[in-house]
C-alpha cells in the first residue's frame, strides 16, 4: 500500500502537536505537584483506543483516553459543566446547559416565570404559564366556573363558588332564611 507524502507529513504534524500538548500538560501538572512527587503520566505514541476517544481526547495508552478540558469518562464522552447544571438541566458541552421548561440562565439557576405558575401550571416560556383545565391567567391564578357565581359570589376553584352574605348553593343562588 502506498501512502502519499502529504498524509505522512500531516500525520507527523498531528503527532508533534499531540506530543507538544502532552508536554504542556505534564509541565503544568508537575508545576502544581510538590517537589519530589512523580506525576504518573505515560504516553505511548503507538497506543490504540477502540472505540476511539471522543471530543478531542488523546489515546495515551491502549484503551486509555486523556480527556481535553471540559470532558470526562472512559472515552471522554461526557461534557461537564462547572458549576453543575441546576434544576434538572443537562450539560450539553462544557459551560452549556439545556434547561427544563421554566428555568433559564447559563446553569439553569433562574426561574423564567418570575410570577410563578400556580395551581399546577408549568412555565413554558419567559413569563408564560401553561395552565391545567379550569385555571387561566398569567400565573394560572383565576379559576373558571362553567356557570357564573351569582349574588356577589366568587369563583375560587374550577366550578366552585364562594358565596357572600345570606347566599349559598353551587352558584350562590339560594338565600338563607333565618
Amino acid at each position: 500500500m502506498e501512502v502519499s507524502h502529504s498524509c505522512l507529513k500531516s500525520g507527523r504534524i498531528w503527532l508533534i502537536l499531540a506530543a507538544l500538548a502532552l508536554f504542556l500538560v505534564i509541565c503544568d501538572a508537575r508545576s502544581k505537584a510538590s517537589r519530589g512527587v512523580a506525576v504518573p503520566f505515560v504516553f505511548d505514541p503507538k497506543a490504540f483506543c477502540d472505540p476511539p476517544c471522543q471530543h478531542a481526547g488523546l489515546c495515551i495508552r491502549n484503551s486509555t483516553c486523556f480527556c481535553s478540558k471540559g470532558y470526562e469518562g472512559e472515552l471522554c464522552q461526557y461534557a461537564n459543566c462547572y458549576p453543575k447544571c441546576k434544576n434538572g438541566g443537562e450539560c450539553l458541552r462544557p459551560g452549556k446547559c439545556r434547561c427544563l421548561p421554566g428555568y433559564g440562565g447559563k446553569y439553569c439557576h433562574k426561574a423564567i416565570c418570575p410570577q410563578g405558575c400556580r395551581n399546577g401550571g408549568s412555565c413554558v416560556a419567559p413569563g408564560i404559564c401553561s395552565c391545567p383545565e379550569g385555571w387561566v391567567g398569567g400565573a394560572c391564578h383565576k379559576a373558571i366556573c362553567r356557570h357564573p357565581c351569582l349574588n356577589g359570589g366568587k369563583c375560587v376553584a374550577p366550578n366552585v363558588c364562594r358565596c357572600r352574605g345570606p347566599y349559598s348553593g353551587a352558584q350562590c343562588r339560594e338565600k338563607k332564611v333565618h
